[in-house]
């Protein structure tokens, strides 16, 4: 027994990540994502890493700033790759298809592949708080990104770059009902074409968005270089 609060720290990690801050994260987003946001207590999430909850407040103040860590971790690292994709000229309509293939490939393999469907938090009540206001602004960036990449395959304003981004983010429902198999973000991505009145061969699009992704670290770097 130990008279402090929480648990002293186990001999081992008893989650991944290297720090103790991946490790808190890890633990949060599998128990918001099962349990919910409201019912999980810093309590909770110190008892399932392994630490006493007063180590918690050393990582992040309070429960609001761990939902924001792990909301921002679902869009801040696309972002860079979504406005890259936008510098991106192109010149004919298979190109616009494959900027925007890519960017919902892109984004889309990112929400499959997390070891926790974050997207779940997404309508949270939480999220009407201010807190959480920088995340809805990077979140909106994206969104806008999606319109962006539409428009310029429609040839004008249109829904279909708000519905593509709606459509790569289904991925979170898929992955909560089971559906969500290894070749649902192609699928999705060849969805958001079709929204955006690609009525041809997916084949060249896939092509030229596979060729497109190659240079991505490429486009990602010099838009880093820019801004900085």
């Amino acid at each position: 027994m130990t008279s402090g609060p929480g648990r002293p720290r186990h001999t081992g990690p008893l989650r991944p990540g290297s720090t103790g801050r991946e490790q808190i994260l890890d633990a949060a987003a599998e128990l918001f994502t099962v349990q919910g946001f409201a019912p999980t207590s810093t309590r909770a999430i110190a008892d399932a890493v392994g630490i006493r909850q007063a180590s918690l407040y050393h990582h992040f103040a309070t429960k609001d700033d761990i939902l924001d860590a792990l909301l921002s971790s679902t869009v801040i690292p696309v972002l860079p790759v979504a406005e890259a994709l936008l510098r991106h000229d192109v010149a004919t309509p298979v190109e616009a298809a494959a900027r925007l293939y890519a960017l919902a490939l892109h984004d889309g393999g990112q929400l499959a592949a997390a070891p926790w469907n974050l997207g779940v938090l997404y309508l949270a009540p939480e999220l009407r708080r201010p807190r959480f206001l920088p995340f809805l602004a990077a979140r909106e960036r994206l969104r806008c990104c999606y319109v962006t990449a539409a428009d310029a395959l429609t040839g004008g304003p249109s829904s279909a770059g708000d519905l593509a981004f709606r459509l790569v983010e289904s991925i979170v429902n898929l992955r909560a009902d089971g559906l969500a198999g290894p070749q649902a973000p192609r699928e999705v991505a060849a969805g958001c074409v079709r929204i955006a009145g690609w009525t041809a061969a997916m084949a060249p699009v896939e092509q030229a968005a596979a060729r497109l992704s190659d240079e991505l670290p490429k486009l990602v770097g010099e838009g880093a270089a820019a801004d900085g």
